[in-house]
C-alpha cells in the first residue's frame, strides 16, 4: 500500500464517523427524560401540593407531624403553627413540620 491509500482510506472512514456523534448521544437524552418524568416532575408536583396545603391550614383543622404526631391547630403564625396535642399541651412546630391535614374519616376508621 502506497500513502495516498492510506490518507484516502482514513477519510472514508472519517466520513462515516461524523453522524455517529449525534447518534451516540440519543440515549443519553433518553435516559434525562426518563429521569425526568419519573423523579424529578413527580417531587416536584408533590412538593407544590404540600405548599398550598400548609397555606390553607387555618385555625381548628387536625393535623399529623412529620413524627406522628396528631394535634389541631390553635394559632397561625408566620412561620410556625401552635398545635394543641391534649387538654393541657400545646406545642409550637415549624410550618414545614406538618405532614398532612387529618380528615375526619381517617380518624373515625383508626378508633
Amino acid at each position: 500500500m502506497n500513502t495516498y491509500d492510506l490518507i484516502a482510506m482514513s477519510q472514508a472512514g472519517q466520513g462515516g464517523e461524523q453522524g455517529s456523534g449525534f447518534a451516540g448521544m440519543v440515549p443519553f437524552i433518553l435516559i434525562i427524560f426518563i429521569i425526568y418524568f419519573l423523579m424529578i416532575r413527580p417531587q416536584s408536583k408533590k412538593a407544590k401540593e404540600q405548599k398550598q396545603m400548609l397555606t390553607e391550614l387555618t385555625k381548628g383543622d387536625k393535623v399529623v407531624t412529620i413524627g406522628g404526631i396528631y394535634g389541631t391547630i390553635v394559632e397561625v403564625r408566620d412561620q410556625t403553627f401552635v398545635i394543641k396535642v391534649s387538654a393541657n399541651s400545646d406545642i409550637e412546630m415549624l410550618k414545614s413540620s406538618v405532614a398532612e391535614q387529618v380528615k375526619e374519616q381517617k380518624l373515625e376508621k383508626k378508633q
